[in-house]
């Protein structure tokens, strides 16, 4: 072999390294597994967790999956964490959704496999890390717009799923706001997360309170229920709406002017960003901020991360609609 060939291909090599590490192309990274366990998969928001989760594999190199019941079933969704577990995954993400989930990640933790929670917390659990909407703070934006649109004063309900953490947080937020003004909250209604029930917790609202100035909806059914509940009372235009997601009925509902608002959660950015600091961790590259991060009690990874949220109106609606 010639030193003129020897010196090509050392320089080949080295290209070949270079550009693989511009790429994220780790060999190496092929042979982790991360699960990321749900339910309510049918609806618009868990696409963009499920596109958000496949994107993160692609980009790292790692194999990903994503499981769970395509309803709200809870108890198939336990089943499904468990299952999970069973695959002795590198890590897990979750959505919390109730605290009856807290035994099994802590069972998930005690064997070995960090678990991140997205878009609901589970606080009480062992869990690494949460990533997802910071809900008190998107409750109090969204208040913060509801005032200008009301110009500080009037009448508002409230539509929720009560006793879920992330809405309870929202409602917070929205309350914080609104003390701010000389707006009351007259209502908080159960949507139960359906549209015909929240369509009708609306209307009960609607009709208690005649002189009602504003609905608000911490989760897209709410949204979609208080529209329908508006426009069988014949109040589109005096009552203001303000929603939560990017489905595609509020983002009609949007452009027709019947929902004045809604704050868009960055849901791909969930998954995206979970699986970053768990793969972080299982490869190494993350900083000793110590002399033993383990023996320290220094976990490596951030306890909050915020997605935080968007406001569509009419001036922006269209970006935000799927081809």
């Amino acid at each position: 072999m010639t030193k003129k060939f020897t010196l090509a291909l050392v320089v080949v090599v080295a290209l070949v390294m270079v550009f693989s590490a511009a790429v994220g192309v780790q060999a190496e990274d092929e042979d982790y597994l991360y699960i990321q366990v749900s339910m309510q998969s049918r609806l618009d928001y868990f696409y963009d967790h499920q596109m958000g989760l496949e994107v993160a594999g692609e980009h790292m190199g790692v194999e990903t999956r994503y499981m769970g019941p395509a309803d709200a079933d809870l108890a198939g969704m336990a089943d499904t964490l468990e299952e999970a577990i069973g695959m002795n995954p590198d890590g897990i993400l979750v959505v919390g959704f109730d605290e009856m989930l807290n035994p099994i990640v802590d069972d998930a933790v005690e064997q070995g496999i960090p678990v991140i929670t997205l878009d609901s917390d589970l606080p009480n659990s062992d869990r690494l890390a949460f990533v997802g909407t910071g809900n008190e703070e998107a409750g109090y934006m969204g208040g913060q717009e509801l005032a200008e649109l009301l110009d500080g004063e009037g009448e508002v309900g409230i539509l929720t799923i009560p006793g879920q953490p992330n809405l309870e947080e929202r409602v917070e937020g929205y309350e914080r706001a609104l003390e701010e003004y000389d707006i009351e909250v007259v209502q908080v209604s159960d949507t139960q997360g359906d549209e015909a029930e929240a369509a009708g917790a609306a209307s009960a609202i609607l009709e208690r309170f005649p002189t009602l100035d504003a609905l608000v909806a911490v989760e897209a059914a709410g949204g979609v229920g208080a529209a329908t509940a508006v426009m069988e009372a014949g109040r589109i235009g005096e009552v203001e709406i303000i929603s939560m997601d990017r489905d595609e009925e509020t983002l009609s509902y949007i452009s027709d002017g019947i929902i004045t608002a809604s704050l868009a959660q960055q849901t791909a950015l969930m998954p995206y960003y979970g699986l970053q600091i768990l793969h972080n961790l299982n490869t190494g590259n993350v900083p000793e901020i110590t002399s033993d991060n383990e023996a320290a009690g220094v976990t490596g990874a951030p306890l909050i991360v915020d997605t935080g949220v968007i406001l569509i109106d009419e001036s922006n609606y269209q970006y935000f609609q799927r081809d």
